[in-house]
């Protein structure tokens, strides 16, 4: 048997003719619908992107512990247990993440990986050869990685130039040269559509998109839905044509399942990490704020060439129930301290493996839902404090923890979180402050959009106690339960 996940950064399901949109062409995601599974109720856990991965491999929940940051010593990896027992695991991407200090160990679990240069602020091409247009938006990103950006891009002279787009044709190859082997995972992961929102213009001339692009970066930050109703607009139609761009890519993979057979043997996974708000609650981007569906609600696809089921599945699932659910399907044990669940039953008869799905962000609004409530539970006390990352990886996106915070650092004897090794308990600030925007809780049956919160005219005991249930499942650090304003752990 074999195995190809398909995965794309910043995938936001209402954009997906699958989940109903009507303007944007997806007709290859569309395809599977034929083939495959669709979940309906599928959740982020851990974000953004790099957190995201760490819980690929581990099957657990990150954002409790740690912030964004490198595989763990102590973690357990799907991908190192499936290359330790004969299956041939390779990766091919362009997240450039990856290669700096705060993704530094994920990549090498593969066997062989391939990685391609220039997306987002890669530090790649020398900056000085950037020349950064003054026609930009105001509301767009600025800063080093957007010159970063640009120098990039005098790299890209036509469409197969672009990073995604070498990703993808090197998965083919891949699938070329092994179709007719056995015992492999292919993992093809672009970072197309996270923005910048850059697509040839074949891709933005379907959605009236002429000239040079003005706005196809916007800030994280607030945005008035009327105001900027303009430059909301535009910015929608450039991700809109990225997604028609990663469509079309999606369907030269597809293609090849086809041209190969591999629906007799090959287990597909289509799947992203987070989405992304483009105006939607007056905001633009992610992590800040509350974690609506916009962000945390994800299109999944997969089909298990075991049972060849297809149709919609509505069970509760996410991204930590992926590790287990490729174990199973090779046949591989599923260690018993994992927070996600293999979804192989769901698939066959749409059995929920889960009552509750936990997501977050590390020092920001820790997050439950069942379905139909929603409930987002902010820091209590007024500094976000205390505030402790747990690892033996003390490095950032980019670069290394401060020394003054590692000075300040305890030994931890280790708990589920570390498989009971020790560990560093390092006190940290962060930027995120949750308790401006405060508690929310959501019907989201009556209110899909999330427009009422509810959480300020109801009794949320119910809720806070799927959020102290699940610290307490994971084993969170004592900080957490006192930044959340939890007394005592209930144990």
């Amino acid at each position: 048997m074999k195995a190809i996940m398909v995965m794309f950064d910043t995938l936001s399901r209402r954009y997906l003719e699958n989940y109903g949109s009507d303007w944007v062409e997806t007709p290859n995601f569309k395809r599977l619908d034929d083939i495959s599974c669709k979940f309906e109720n599928f959740y982020a856990g851990s974000m953004p992107c790099i957190p995201a991965r760490r819980e690929l491999h581990t099957g657990k929940y990150n954002y409790m512990h740690r912030s964004w940051g490198p595989l763990e010593p102590f973690d357990f990896s799907v991908i190192e247990n499936l290359k330790n027992n004969d299956i041939y695991c390779h990766l091919i991407t362009d997240h450039s993440h990856y290669f700096e200090d705060g993704g530094a160990t994920y990549h090498n679990r593969f066997n062989t990986w391939e990685g391609f240069r220039g997306q987002e602020g890669d530090r790649w091409v020398p900056q000085s050869y950037a020349n950064v247009p003054n026609n930009r938006n105001p509301l767009s990103k600025k800063g080093i990685s957007l010159i970063q950006n640009y120098a990039n891009q005098t790299k890209v002279l036509s469409e197969k130039d672009m990073s995604s787009v070498k990703t993808i044709n090197a998965g083919l190859e891949f699938i070329d040269y092994h179709h007719n082997k056995d015992n492999w995972f292919l993992q093809i992961e672009t970072f197309d559509p996270h923005e910048p929102f850059i697509a040839p213009d074949k891709y933005r001339n379907k959605y009236n998109l002429k000239g040079e692009p003005t706005f196809n970066w916007p800030a994280y930050g607030p945005i008035d839905q009327i105001k900027d109703a303009e430059s909301i607009d535009e910015s929608r139609r450039e991700y809109a044509a990225l997604i028609t761009m990663c469509d079309h890519y999606l369907g030269l993979i597809l293609d090849y399942m086809d041209k190969y057979d591999l629906w007799k043997d090959t287990m597909l996974i289509v799947n992203t990490d987070h989405g992304f708000m483009l105006g939607e609650h007056n905001f633009n981007g992610k992590n800040f704020g509350p974690l609506y569906n916009e962000v945390s609600h994800l299109p999944f696809f997969i089909y298990n060439p075991k049972t060849k089921s297809k149709g919609t599945r509505y069970s509760l699932s996410q991204t930590v129930d992926i590790a287990p659910t490729l174990l199973d399907f090779f046949n591989l044990d599923i260690p018993n301290n994992l927070d996600g669940h293999s979804l192989l039953s769901t698939l066959e008869n749409d059995k929920a493996s889960r009552d509750i799905a936990y997501f977050g962000v590390f020092g920001s609004y820790n997050c439950a839902t069942n379905g139909e409530m929603v409930y987002m539970h902010a820091n209590a006390t007024d500094d976000n404090l205390p505030l402790v990352e747990c690892t033996l990886m003390p490095t950032r996106m980019r670069g290394y923890f401060d020394i003054e915070d590692i000075n300040n650092m305890e030994i931890s004897n280790g708990d589920r979180h570390s498989n009971n090794v020790k560990y560093m308990k390092i006190p940290v600030k962060t930027f995120y402050n949750a308790k401006i925007t405060g508690n929310q809780l959501f019907d989201l049956k009556n209110d899909p959009y999330q427009l009422n919160n509810l959480a300020n005219t109801t009794d949320t005991t119910k809720y806070s106690k799927w959020i102290l249930d699940g610290l307490n499942t994971c084993e969170a650090p004592i900080e957490e339960y006192i930044r959340l304003g939890f007394k005592k752990v209930e144990k």
